[in-house]
């Protein structure tokens, strides 16, 4: 899934119409029934940036190419996917792929909207799903210890990685998640998690699902899932699935003014693309060459070769150095050849470590 960023949660929560207003296409199943989504759509969803907007008045380029983000509406989950049940084997393989989650609880009451459980309690549907979670994870570390230790019979070097599973399957059966892992930051547990994409160590946004009321003050529902989210250290944000949905279609002066008879100054999409890029410790950078005007997506802490070799794996391979100028700069000075006649480009070698707005011009030579 590269940077796919899977919505999840129990079904009739809101899942597909966010997925709906976020991707801004009409393009999934939002009957009023469990399981309607069976196989996971896919959008590509531009990321919203006021900085290439504003690169662009100046540069005026032929093209201005904005970062993507992949989201994927996933199928419900109901208790006892772990085993089976509803669709549980296609959830768990499908979100399996994800990088990171988006899961959506419904915190509003409807009369008419049939909710899986029969009530409305959201801090419930989230340990429900990240119950399924957990039990899943466990299964997997059971058979990859279990593998382990047939080869560990005739193969010492599979050592470490029994001890790490050892402790991690102590570790998940207290109920805790791979994510806080004491030792997740050695080699052997990372091989461990490339090996089995354990779902309980992937980063999660919770989003509460409001109707029009709960947008313009946080309900019970809300504050239950924030105060929740705190002691789980993951974000919470709100949104109404529903009016950004009704919000496709609309220019940006009538989105905006639609928006702020509601309060809000930030739509549903922008809130959940900053929040993943920042989940997903991702940055962007700009260039500005051969008449297009280019974001490019990188993590946090990539240096110059690296982020060359995003554009062309060639640009990598015979890096030279780098002409950067920082956003800021290019903004106050409004050109390239300005910023370098007041001696604000600099020049940057194989270490220098890409900043987020940087507009950048890579030389290279193969």
């Amino acid at each position: 899934m590269g940077l796919g960023i899977g919505i999840i949660g129990l079904p009739n929560v809101g899942k597909s119409t966010l997925f709906n207003a976020l991707t801004k296409a009409q393009n999934a199943q939002t009957a009023n029934y469990p399981f309607c989504t069976i196989e996971p759509n896919k959008a590509v969803v531009i990321v919203p940036d006021e900085r290439l907007n504003k690169l662009a008045e100046l540069v005026n380029p032929v093209s201005t190419i904005f970062s993507t983000i992949d989201f994927y509406d996933i199928a419900g989950l109901v208790k006892g996917a772990s085993k089976g049940e509803g669709l549980g084997n296609q959830f768990l393989s499908h979100i399996r792929e994800a990088k990171a989650l988006i899961h959506i609880v419904r915190c509003f009451e409807h009369n008419d909207i049939v909710h899986v459980t029969g009530k409305i309690n959201p801090v419930e549907e989230i340990q429900t799903v990240e119950t399924e979670l957990l039990l899943a994870d466990i299964q997997t570390v059971e058979k990859k210890l279990d593998k382990l230790q047939k080869l560990l019979k005739g193969d010492k070097s599979v050592k470490d990685e029994v001890a790490c599973c050892e402790a991690l399957l102590n570790f998940l059966n207290e109920g805790k998640p791979a994510i806080v892992f004491p030792d997740m930051e050695k080699e052997t547990f990372k091989q461990i998690l490339k090996e089995t994409g354990l779902l309980t160590a992937k980063r999660v946004i919770y989003c509460c699902n409001v109707d029009e009321e709960g947008l313009l003050e946080d309900n019970d529902y809300v504050k239950m899932v924030k105060e929740f989210a705190s002691l789980e250290q993951f974000e919470a944000v709100k949104i109404s699935a529903k009016i950004e949905e009704e919000l496709i279609g609309l220019d940006e002066s009538e989105r905006k003014e639609y928006l702020s008879a509601f309060g809000i100054e930030e739509g549903g999409l922008e809130k959940i693309i900053r929040k993943c890029f920042q989940m997903l410790e991702l940055i962007s950078f700009f260039t500005t060459r051969s008449k297009e005007l280019r974001a490019w997506t990188i993590p946090q802490g990539t240096k110059a070769p690296q982020a060359a070799g995003v554009i062309h794996t060639d640009f990598e391979r015979g890096f030279i150095r780098a002409e950067v100028v920082s956003y800021e700069d290019f903004i106050k000075y409004g050109s390239e050849s300005e910023c370098r006649h007041q001696g604000i480009m600099r020049t940057e070698g194989k270490d220098y470590v890409v900043q987020d707005g940087d507009v950048i011009h890579f030389l290279f030579n193969v």
